[in-house]
C-alpha cells in the first residue's frame, strides 16, 4: 500500500492532545500549529478518521513547495501526480486560504490551482475541454503561508467533531471533538466518577462515556474517503469491525451531567440515547448551589456560560461563586473549568493549580485547574 504524509488539523492549543491520540494509536508524529504530522497508509487514513477524538479533520500531504507568482503556482502544482489518487471523472472543488503572502488574492490562488489540476489529469487522460467530474469528491485544499504552499487532499468530509449523535443542541454548544480535548487535559480514568454540573445538550458526559467504553468516536458516520472508488469497502468494513470488537461496554461507569433547565436535561438524553448510551450516564435536572456528593477522587469538567455579555455577566460571576462554594470543598476531586473571564478565579475563590489558554472556535477561553489530593490510605 502507499504510503502518505498525512495531517492531522485541529484547533489551536490542542495540537499536543492530537499527536498523543496518534501516539498512542502507534504512529510517530511531528507536532505544529494547528496540525499534527504523521505517516501512512489509506489503511492508517481510514483508521485516524475512526479514532482521533480530538482532531478536526485527516489530510493527504499533496505537495508542498514555495511561490511567489502564479506561474510558479501553475507549474509545480502541474507538476503533482494528481492521477494517481484522481480518477477522470473525480469532482475535485479547491478551497484555499493565504496569509502573509505575495499569492494574496484567495479566489485567484484557488482558481490557478483548478487550472493545473485540470490541465494535468486532462493531459494524462487524454481529454480535451472540461472534465465531467461527476463522479466521487475529492475535496482539495491550497493553504499558503509566508509564500509556502501546502496543497492537500481532505480525506474526512464533515469535521470530525460531527460524530453523528447530536440530534438537539443548546446555545453556545461545545464541540464534540473540544469536549474530549477537555476530558483529555483532565487526565480522567473510567474507575472515577465523572461529573458535569452545567452540562448543556450533553456533550462532555457523552464524551466521557464514548472514552470510558473505548467506543470509536467516528463509529456512526461515514468519511469522504469510503466513496473514492480505490479505497475497497471491504478494507473500511474490517476497520470497522475491528472497532466494533475494541468497545467494552461491561466496564462500569459514573458519568453525571447536571443542569438546571430541564430542556437541556431532556436534550442531552436525546443525544446519548442516539449515541447509544442512555444507560451509562445520569443526568439530572440541578442547580449549582443544590450540588452535593458523598463520592471521593472524582473529575469535574464543566464549559459554563461565560458571560461574553456585559447584561449577563453578573448572573454569571454569581454562578462562578456559587461553583467555588460547592466544589472548593471537595478537596479529593480534580476541578476543570473553560470559560473566556480571566477573572473567574476571583469570583471562584481560589487560585488555579495551572491555567491553560485553549481556542473555542476562534474565542480565546482559559481552562482553569484544581488538582485534589488523593485520599490517605489507613495504615494496616
Amino acid at each position: 500500500m502507499k504510503k502518505f504524509n498525512l495531517i492531522a488539523a485541529c484547533a489551536a492549543g490542542i495540537e499536543s492532545v492530537v499527536g498523543n491520540e496518534l501516539r498512542h494509536l502507534g504512529y510517530q508524529v511531528q507536532v505544529e500549529n494547528g496540525r499534527v504530522r504523521f505517516q501512512g497508509t489509506i489503511e492508517d487514513v481510514l483508521k485516524t478518521n475512526l479514532w482521533l477524538r480530538t482532531a478536526d479533520r485527516i489530510k493527504i500531504v499533496m505537495a508542498e513547495f514555495p511561490a511567489k507568482t502564479f506561474d510558479q503556482l501553475y507549474e509545480e502544482t502541474k507538476q503533482v501526480a494528481w492521477d494517481e489518487l484522481l480518477p477522470m471523472d473525480a469532482a475535485f472543488p479547491v478551497a484555499g486560504r493565504s496569509q502573509k503572502s505575495q499569492l494574496h488574492s484567495v479566489p485567484d490562488v484557488q482558481g490557478i490551482v483548478k487550472k493545473a489540476v485540470v490541465d494535468k489529469l486532462a493531459q494524462v487522460y487524454h481529454r480535451h475541454g472540461h472534465l465531467p467530474e461527476t463522479g466521487a469528491v475529492f475535496p482539495l485544499e491550497v493553504a499558503i503561508n509566508k509564500d509556502q504552499v501546502l496543497l492537500t487532499l481532505d480525506t474526512t468530509g464533515s469535521s470530525l467533531f460531527k460524530r453523528g449523535y447530536r440530534i438537539e443542541k443548546g446555545p453556545a454548544p461545545l464541540k464534540e471533538n473540544f469536549a474530549a480535548a477537555l476530558i483529555y487535559l483532565a487526565h480522567w480514568y473510567p474507575e472515577k466518577p465523572f461529573i458535569d454540573p452545567v452540562c448543556g445538550s450533553g456533550t462532555l458526559p457523552i464524551e466521557a462515556a464514548l472514552i470510558g467504553h473505548n467506543i470509536a468516536p467516528g463509529f456512526k458516520r461515514n468519511f469522504t474517503c469510503e466513496t473514492w472508488p480505490w479505497v475497497a469497502a471491504e478494507l473500511s468494513q474490517r476497520i470497522r469491525e475491528e472497532a466494533a470488537d475494541l468497545a467494552d461496554y461491561d466496564r462500569k461507569l459514573e458519568i453525571t451531567g447536571l443542569d438546571i433547565d430541564g430542556q437541556m436535561i431532556t436534550i442531552s438524553r436525546l443525544n446519548a440515547r442516539q449515541a447509544g448510551l442512555s444507560k451509562e450516564i445520569t443526568f439530572k435536572q440541578q442547580a449549582v448551589k443544590d450540588f452535593k456528593t458523598t463520592l471521593t477522587e472524582g473529575v469535574i469538567v464543566a464549559n459554563p456560560p461565560y458571560g461574553q455579555r456585559l447584561s449577563d455577566q453578573r448572573e454569571v460571576r454569581q454562578l462562578y461563586q456559587q461553583m467555588g462554594e460547592v466544589f472548593r470543598p471537595l478537596t479529593t476531586w480534580n476541578k476543570y473549568f473553560l470559560t473566556s473571564d480571566l477573572l473567574f478565579e476571583n469570583f471562584y475563590g481560589q487560585r488555579a493549580n495551572k491555567r491553560r489558554k485553549l481556542y473555542n472556535g476562534a474565542l480565546r477561553t482559559d481552562l482553569f485547574q484544581y488538582w485534589g489530593k488523593k485520599k490517605r490510605q489507613p495504615k494496616n
